[in-house]
């Protein structure tokens, strides 16, 4: 899933050189953990969050099908280097 996850925040951001996303487990649920660069959080998160809610829709559909649950969370903080 995290590639999926990738693959879609990068083309979407304005530096995706600075995408990086961390996976940890919170109660059985895997939590993707996707940081950004400041500027390009909104374009991730969209109009009302609509792109991010589009993502998490496909992520927890194709997670569904593996009988995995997950979670994509937007952190507001440079990915550390």
């Amino acid at each position: 899933m995290q590639p999926f996850i990738e693959y879609v925040v990068k083309a979407v951001v304005e530096y995706p050189q600075d995408v990086s996303i961390s996976q940890v487990e919170r109660g059985g649920i895997l939590v993707y953990q996707v940081r950004l660069h400041p500027e390009d959080i909104g374009r991730v998160i969209g109009k009302n969050g609509a792109l991010i809610n589009a993502i998490r829709s496909l992520a927890q559909a194709g997670a569904a099908k593996k009988g995995m649950r997950c979670a994509i969370e937007v952190l507001n903080e440079l990915p550390q280097s």
